[in-house]
């Protein structure tokens, strides 16, 4: 069946006040509320519940079980209208949970374009996700949980609410992050430590050799033990103050949000290749 533009199996429910945009094909057994948005070309596989105020982006592809804009799982949400919104070209996996925002907080839950999150990720009640960022499977995000551009998230991971995680920060998988990651860190360990620099990630984004060289001599800099990090901070923003990957974690760092910050263990601000011959 098709419904202005729109493919629509007949085992599909569609409730009346949903709006569909060219293109969209819903497949079998799925479930469409009244207050959901379908973006140009979007695709439920089959057996996908979008529900309650939700917007998908043009050209995401959902698949199967995963159940979009449900009720926040936050005891302080009163029942309000808030919202989830989803970017354009993301693709959700198998079994992928998003919640719409709470009423006590920002009100909306919102990912960024281009994002691919693997099966049974959980995205929880007013978090804000940049754009192409990456969740590996069974990757969980607690409510209001900010992660920025290109971020990438391992397996089995999990980040407590109302944590940070900076962009193209790294997080390893089975990794309990707890507090903020900073933009270009690296998070690995059961109760998360900072490991040091997303080197990897950092050369992929098309960082140059002195940005990066510049950006692990900040690095160890901001983290030295020796000094408040305060006094660390100004002097890595006055060392290093062309370089706009050290002023965005001197500016991450400088904002105090509800948690700390990850440090590096044992003492010592270490890279992941600081053996490596650049």
């Amino acid at each position: 069946m098709a419904v202005q533009g729109a493919t629509i199996h007949p085992s599909a429910v569609v409730e009346e006040g949903a709006k569909l945009g060219a293109g969209v094909r819903i497949g079998p057994f799925c479930l469409v509320g009244s207050n959901v948005v379908l973006g140009d070309n979007v695709e439920l596989i089959s057996h996908v519940s979008v529900t309650g105020c939700t917007t998908i982006g043009d050209n995401c592809k959902v698949f199967p079980q995963a159940v979009l804009g449900m009720p926040p799982q936050n005891n302080k949400h009163k029942g309000g209208p808030t919202k989830l919104t989803i970017g354009a070209n993301c693709t959700i996996r198998e079994g992928v949970t998003m919640h719409c925002g709470s009423d006590s907080s920002i009100g909306e839950t919102t990912v960024g374009n281009n994002c691919n999150l693997l099966a049974y990720v959980h995205i929880a009640h007013d978090c804000v996700i940049g754009n192409n960022v990456t969740m590996a499977n069974l990757a969980t995000l607690g409510g209001h949980v900010v992660v920025g551009d290109f971020a990438n998230i391992g397996g089995m991971s999990a980040v407590h609410q109302m944590t940070r995680v900076g962009h193209h920060a790294f997080i390893g998988g089975m990794t309990g992050v707890f507090a903020d990651l900073i933009p270009y860190g690296m998070a690995v360990g059961e109760r998360a430590g900072l490991r040091g620099l997303n080197i990897i990630g950092m050369k992929r984004s098309g960082l140059s050799r002195p940005e990066i060289h510049a950006m692990r001599n900040a690095f160890k800099l901001i983290f030295d033990s020796a000094r408040p990090m305060r006094e660390n901070l100004d002097a890595a923003a006055a060392k290093y103050s062309e370089f706009a990957t050290v002023r965005d974690v001197v500016e991450f760092m400088s904002y105090r949000g509800k948690r700390a910050y990850l440090t590096p263990r044992h003492g010592r601000a270490v890279t992941d290749d600081d053996n490596e011959d650049e």
